[in-house]
């Protein structure tokens, strides 16, 4: 495995460490092997996108369900629709929020080669077009989408940093690029367009009421479209999602025997100096900061060893949305 450090990147390319590390990955995913990537949301685990060995190599590293599809990332919306149906709602939120923290489930075109391992089998694909300079690079030297789930064992805490990378994933990837923290640190919103209608099926970085405003109508939920739990048409869908070892309890007010202590805002929980350990997402409040907080203090939390991690309510729109899905997932009861 090999490490490159990519925050000295620059977008043009002409940093010849940066050059020779995308080279390398470029290489790395054209022989089929997994490469670990930055993205402005979280690290991913990608593969060639039009390599079935490859794709059915994530699968198999993260220990994720084949049912479970995976986002086709792209460079740019001229490449996006090489492999997709864009409509005028598709096309809109792609110029409106690409690159970014938003993924397009789209139909999928007949003659597009990504794989059907990357779309589980649906006739829909799920497409985006990360805001990370050193990954877009890696796109374009491929010439292909490339396939990206969380880099972390499925079901899990989702990494946002290199080391998260190395130590949930590091034997199965030949390559990693380092881009410092994740910035946003939650995943993508996942919206689906089909006739017209627009679902949400994942909140994530990009708030609800953005897209809503761009579209001109609300979004209507995934419980009114097609799909189910079962089988799901996105990413993140599954009921039990980034968990941590430790049990988790939300909308807590105080701190019971053996729980570490997930706050959010000023005021601290009764019993809090019976915590085995303590963060606080923003002291001040703030979603944003919360966000980029999340995975990190909840990584940190579970290695305490506290049986239960007490979470305090996060209220608000817009990110506040997407935390509070995360934690109700990693809450959710466990297979």
């Amino acid at each position: 495995m090999k490490i490159f450090d990519l925050r000295a990147f620059d977008a043009s390319g002409r940093n010849a460490a940066a050059a020779g590390a995308i080279t390398a990955a470029a290489g790395a995913l054209r022989r089929g092997d997994l490469v670990g990537i930055p993205t402005e949301t979280v690290y991913g685990l990608s593969a060639d996108a039009t390599n079935a060995r490859a794709v059915a190599g994530i699968y198999a590293a993260k220990g994720r369900p084949s049912f479970n599809p995976l986002i086709a990332h792209v460079a740019d919306l001229a490449m996006a629709e090489q492999h997709g149906v864009f409509g005028p709602e598709a096309k809109a939120l792609a110029k409106a929020f690409w690159p970014g923290p938003l993924t397009i489930v789209v139909p999928k075109l007949a003659s597009s080669p990504i794989v059907d391992l990357v779309t589980a089998g649906l006739d829909t694909v799920a497409i985006r077009v990360p805001n990370n300079a050193a990954t877009l690079a890696l796109i374009r030297a491929l010439g292909q989408p490339i396939a990206a789930p969380s880099a972390n064992r499925s079901g899990g805490i989702s990494a946002t940093s290199a080391a998260d990378v190395v130590s949930e994933l590091g034997e199965s990837v030949t390559v990693i690029l380092d881009d410092g923290p994740s910035q946003v640190g939650l995943e993508s919103t996942i919206v689906m367009i089909g006739d017209g209608v627009a679902r949400l099926l994942r909140p994530g970085g990009c708030p609800r009421e953005a897209i809503e405003a761009v579209l001109g109508q609300p979004l209507l939920g995934a419980e009114d479209g097609p799909g189910n739990g079962e089988r799901p048409l996105a990413p993140g869908m599954l009921m039990s999602h980034y968990a941590p070892n430790a049990a988790v309890r939300l909308d807590a007010t105080d701190i019971r025997t053996g729980e570490a202590w997930l706050g959010f805002g000023p005021t601290p929980p009764a019993g809090l100096d019976q915590a085995l350990a303590q963060a606080n997402l923003s002291p001040a409040g703030d979603p944003i900061e919360a966000a980029t907080n999340l995975f990190r203090m909840l990584r940190g939390l579970d290695a305490s060893g506290a049986r239960t991690i007490a979470v305090a309510t996060i209220p608000g729109n817009g990110l506040a949305e997407a935390i509070r899905d995360r934690l109700a997932r990693a809450a959710a009861p466990r297979n």
